[in-house]
């Protein structure tokens, strides 16, 4: 089969994702990862990671005995795309607009935090590749990088802070502040996460590397955080080592290191403030949409009732998710979730009206995921765990390669179905795929 006339514009004009394809079958070379397989990709990942196994757990690890996230993939096959045949699909476009801004496709980057535990560039190489390619990225406030270095790292893309709030009002505007002097344009509250789940990949190994101050980066780079605390805020010298060794740190903390002793204390400190066992309510809610000017947006929301009280307490936007199975052992799966949250007529309206923008996050790992996300109604779809594993890989040119091949997928998904853009699918799950029962 002869190879196709080049090609390199995808990324940068509408409809040419699929030219990802192309050019690897050009090099005559294996892909940058060594695979486009998702799984080969993961298992390469946990490969490159042997010697810290902590760390890949850290990433790929779930809630319980991991039936969440098992319902969350096999979610996906009993939604099944149904091609039609002889339909002018040769030019395709994946544009699509969320909070009034057009991007190349509907792809964002999911908020990971820890990301220095498998790469020494973490987040920085993770906005740097989102930047390079137009996809939105959604930085964690668990993130090992500050808030001002990423958005340096990520230049003119599009970004969204998300937060784990602190119980401190002062200290939760400081870091509003300072993500809209940043030009992170959205803010996602995480709401299914007021504590940590019962996580047994971490618990066995006893790994947390935010008792060694990793991954809260974005808390001592905070001004108003660390005056609690009689201290300046840390500058980016400060950033995590790779690679994380808490065997190390725990050593180091035996001996009496003075350094280590204070980034255990400032662990604590934090701890204090978020993800502590407070669980919030619609009223702390209120406080952070009065002091957001931009598009609020909750992560966590799995159910109609939720998404209906989000609409009628102003927020602009919902992520279906249940944290990629990481909190709840037996839940809902996520795209379950986003199937019931879309039979609610509030919520339809309030959608077609421009008022609230549904996202969709866990589970997601292919081009037919996102075709079927975005057919069940999602305008944006969340990656996860994939792009890590790029990035454990071969830093920002292995995130680069998650997303191009997730992308080029989808463009081919979407065409060899029948279909050329994003409105074609959008929301019309009944009509271009069908469900099958067990």
């Amino acid at each position: 089969m002869p190879v196709p006339p080049d090609d390199k514009s995808y990324g940068s004009a509408p409809g040419k994702w699929s030219a990802y394809m192309r050019d690897l079958f050009r090099t005559r070379q294996p892909p940058p990862l060594g695979s486009v397989d998702p799984d080969k990709i993961e298992a390469a990942a946990r490969e490159k990671l042997k010697d810290s196994p902590g760390s890949f757990g850290f990433v790929f690890g779930y809630a319980g005995t991991g039936e969440t996230y098992r319902a969350n993939r096999r979610a996906f096959t009993k939604w099944q795309i149904v091609p039609r045949m002889l339909r002018d699909a040769t030019h395709r476009n994946l544009e699509t607009t969320i909070f009034g801004v057009k991007h190349p496709s509907p792809l964002i980057i999911a908020p990971i935090g820890c990301q220095a535990l498998v790469h020494a560039d973490g987040e920085l190489a993770t906005a740097r590749a989102a930047s390079a390619l137009g996809i939105p990225l959604i930085l964690s406030g668990a993130a090992s990088r500050s808030l001002e270095s990423v958005a340096q790292a990520n230049a003119n893309g599009t970004r969204w802070f998300q937060l784990y709030w602190p119980l401190n009002n002062d200290i939760t505007l400081s870091m509003l502040a300072r993500a809209k002097a940043q030009g992170y344009s959205a803010l996602v509250v995480t709401v299914d996460t007021m504590a940590i789940g019962w996580r047994p990949n971490d618990i066995d190994s006893s790994f947390l590397p935010f008792i060694h101050s990793v991954g809260i980066q974005v808390a001592l780079s905070d001004p108003a955080f660390m005056k609690t605390l009689g201290l300046d805020p840390h500058t980016e010298k400060d950033f995590p080592t790779f690679p994380y060794d808490p065997k190390a740190y725990d050593k180091l903390f035996k001996e009496g290191d003075e350094k280590t002793k204070q980034l255990v204390q400032l662990a604590m400190a934090w701890g204090k403030e978020a993800v502590n066992g407070v669980f919030r309510t619609w009223e702390d809610v209120r406080f952070i949409r009065e002091h957001w000017e931009g598009p609020l947006i909750l992560k966590g929301i799995m159910t109609a009732e939720d998404a209906e009280i989000a609409i009628d307490e102003g927020i602009d936007g919902i992520i279906v998710s249940n944290h990629g199975g990481r909190q709840i052992d037996g839940s809902i799966s996520a795209l379950f979730a986003l199937e019931r949250v879309m039979q609610s007529s509030k919520v339809k309206e309030a959608q077609s009206s421009g008022k609230l923008t549904i996202l969709f996050d866990s589970g997601v790992r292919s081009g037919s995921d996102l075709f079927r996300a975005v057919a069940l109604g999602a305008q944006g779809v969340l990656l996860g765990r994939s792009y890590i594993y790029g990035l454990a890989l071969a830093g920002q040119e292995g995130v680069e390669s998650v997303i191009k091949t997730v992308l080029a997928d989808f463009e081919l998904t979407l065409g060899l179905s029948g279909h050329k853009t994003i409105a074609d699918i959008h929301g019309k799950a009944g009509e271009v795929m069908i469900k099958v029962t067990e």
